[in-house]
């Protein structure tokens, strides 16, 4: 069970199967309905997930009531609000299910935990924070570099076999456009 788990870390780092027992564990099965929240803004829940089935996505909601998606999360994907994980603080987005889904996640005690049983796993630890910054980076230089159509056509490009579970709003708000110029983009493309 939870096999593309295991094979996400073991493209990183070598388990035993005693290490890997630990870590099934520490980790907990969620399962969600389309529109259902693994985490609300504002709140004292955080997790860091893999996700098994379905997709997500990361979003703040702005003071005037409009929602800004900042990440979408797929199939054997990490996910985490890093801020409130690591340092126990308030959440700063908001995560909703975009589809039926099921995902396995670990509170930061039990996290700890972990280290302490299979200190290996810091190493994999290190790798996941160092590839979701990059990632952040990254979207923060196509904000402010490239426009919208260029990020729409990467982002049909990278994820191909997923666009078609986002709906036309989330991805105007992803893409920091309106419904219609989103029309636009497509129409031209």
């Amino acid at each position: 069970m939870y096999k593309n788990l295991r094979l996400s870390i073991e493209r990183k780092i070598p388990l035993t199967d005693q290490e890997w027992n630990f870590i099934v564990e520490k980790a907990e099965f969620i399962k969600l309905k389309k529109n259902e929240y693994l985490q609300i803004q504002n709140s004292n829940s955080s997790y860091e997930g893999f996700i098994l089935k379905g997709a997500f996505k990361t979003y703040i909601l702005n003071d005037n009531g409009t929602e800004s998606v900042i990440f979408f999360s797929f199939e054997n994907e990490w996910m985490c609000d890093l801020e409130s994980f690591y340092h126990q603080k308030p959440t700063t987005y908001n995560i909703k299910a975009i589809e039926d889904s099921e995902i396995l996640v670990i509170n930061k005690t039990n996290k700890t935990i972990l280290f302490e049983q299979v200190p290996k796993l810091i190493q994999f630890h290190i790798i996941m924070v160092e590839k979701a910054n990059i990632a952040i980076q990254q979207r923060l230089i196509d904000v402010l570099n490239k426009t919208s159509k260029q990020r729409y056509l990467e982002f049909i490009e990278k994820y191909a076999h997923k666009v078609d579970k986002i709906n036309n709003r989330n991805l105007s708000s992803y893409l920091g456009v309106s419904h219609e110029f989103l029309s636009k983009i497509k129409k031209r493309c």
